[in-house]
């Protein structure tokens, strides 16, 4: 009884992630009752169980929202809830809806007969969730191991398809291999500062410059580019990016749309909980780092994406590309840089997230999913409304005003122009031109692409083709009036750098 009431405080401020982790284990229980039945005669209830993890996920949005205690340390400073993981984690639970709304018909139209998909989604949003709180190097590395775990199981989810299941043993591999990097750089800093706590690492190494020895002063850098590495590999930044196009290619498509949206949420928000509150004091060296990373992955996924014929691999490419510009505002170091990571961090999942509704909704004569670029040819002809939404979000993509991606490029490029990161900025640039060519040459093949065979395109489903219209209409819409983003990001940066 002493315990519960000397926790009673924390359990009422994560009711969200509390609420979630009870839903998980009876939608467990649920599947796994109800689709062994032979009374019931073996039923199929995926769709059901997918129903159901959309209002877990709805409510668990709501508790968030409405949460009487807006600020607090939990559980003996492991978690810590306050205004920023607040936004983060209404991104990331919306994000994960619409992820799971656009499976509803692929599972169908597949005959895919496994509840377990939807149970992975929500373990891994729960580890999301927690991620985005984590206070600690110990609730950090239990969250992302959550996360990562059920990864792991979703790239490997076609089970009979070998390309599945090599991106699943490759990403668990180079998962593992990254995991344990993030445990012996945590290990590294806390071997030399005996201190596993956010605020209380930030405390002790505020003016470390001056004072510290060269042994421990060392040991704490060579901890700091550990933990940065592991998780540069975890949102595809180059040079570790080498998982990336083969585990997108490989995983079911709405397993891709999900990897390349949901965890960059988390991770650069866990970016930001880091490296500008509890090493700020590093920044000379830290900067360094993402600077390198920024400008490798902004060329490397420009040039790779310049030669993809398939659609999950161009995709991979352009995030590799798009992880890049997001790595130019955490380099940057100040509050405007991270106004606009935030703000294209939105931007960019909802673009993601609208051309993935499209794959995923949209379906040739022979009822398969596009593949390849070449097979969205005559689509401008055979469905014009479709093609006209698609080339909106590509020429987001590219960044062409006055659609929402030429907004967050922009506030990005300026906050390295701020920074005196000139050269940046010019890479940044003339990335976005090298972007032009390969996101317009599907518009091209899309309106002017010819083809011996006439292609047709069945109708799109009506879940997805409200996901693409409401992201459409979001990019198009989103300089009229930008400013409850733009408030919320100010705010929520200031609070985080306080």
């Amino acid at each position: 009884m002493d315990f519960l009431s000397f926790f009673e405080n924390d359990f009422k401020i994560i009711i969200p992630e509390l609420y979630l982790f009870g839903s998980i284990l009876l939608l467990l229980s649920y599947g796994a009752i109800f689709s062994t039945s032979q009374v019931l005669k073996f039923p199929i209830i995926q769709i059901n169980v997918g129903w159901l993890s959309f209002f877990t996920l709805t409510i668990t949005f709501f508790l968030l929202l409405q949460n009487p205690l807006s600020s607090m340390v939990v559980l003996n400073n492991l978690l810590i809830i306050d205004p920023f993981t607040t936004f983060m984690k209404a991104f990331v639970l919306l994000s994960s809806i619409f992820c799971i709304l656009m499976s509803m018909n692929y599972l169908e139209f597949k005959k895919v007969n496994t509840f377990e998909y939807f149970i992975l989604l929500l373990l891994a949003t729960l580890g999301m969730l927690c991620l985005i709180s984590s206070y600690d190097l110990m609730s950090l590395y239990m969250s992302i191991e959550l996360m990562s775990l059920s990864f792991y199981i979703l790239a490997a989810y076609k089970r009979n398809s070998e390309f599945s299941g090599e991106a699943g043993l490759k990403y668990f591999i180079l998962g593992a291999f990254s995991s344990g990097l993030l445990l012996f750089g945590s290990s590294m800093i806390y071997g030399f500062t005996g201190l596993t706590n956010f605020e209380d690492l930030a405390k002790v190494l505020t003016g470390i410059n001056g004072i510290a020895s060269s042994t421990s002063y060392s040991g704490i850098l060579i901890g700091i580019i550990f933990v940065a590495v592991a998780l540069l590999f975890k949102i595809a930044a180059a040079p570790f990016h080498m998982w990336s196009p083969d585990v997108y290619e490989g995983a079911p498509t709405p397993v891709t749309a999900f990897f390349s949206t949901v965890p960059k949420i988390a991770i650069f928000a866990l970016f930001l909980r880091i490296f500008f509150y509890t090493f700020y004091d590093f920044i000379f060296f830290w900067q360094q780092i993402f600077i390198f990373c920024a400008i490798l992955s902004m060329v490397i996924g420009s040039l790779g994406a310049l030669y993809q014929k398939r659609l999950k691999r161009f995709m991979a490419y352009s995030g590799i590309t798009n992880v890049g510009y997001m790595l130019i505002g955490l380099a940057s170091g100040t509050i405007d840089s991270m106004l606009g990571l935030l703000i294209y961090l939105i931007i960019y999942i909802v673009m993601t997230i609208g051309f993935f509704s499209f794959i995923l909704g949209t379906r040739n004569q022979n009822s398969n999913l596009n593949t390849y670029i070449s097979d969205l040819t005559n689509l401008g002809k055979v469905n014009p409304a479709l093609a006209f939404s698609v080339t909106l979000i590509m020429f987001s993509m590219v960044g062409l005003p006055p659609l929402a991606g030429f907004f967050g490029k922009l506030y990005l490029f300026l906050a390295a122009i701020q920074s005196e990161l000139y050269s940046v900025a010019i890479i940044g640039v003339m990335s976005s031109v090298v972007a032009a060519f390969y996101y317009i040459r599907i518009i091209k093949v899309m309106f002017f692409g010819t083809s011996n065979v006439y292609t047709s395109y069945m109708k799109m489903d009506r879940l997805n083709s409200i996901i693409l219209s409401t992201c459409v209409f979001f990019l198009i819409f989103f300089f009229a009036y930008p400013h409850p983003f733009l408030m919320s990001s100010h705010k929520i940066s200031l609070l985080l750098c306080l």
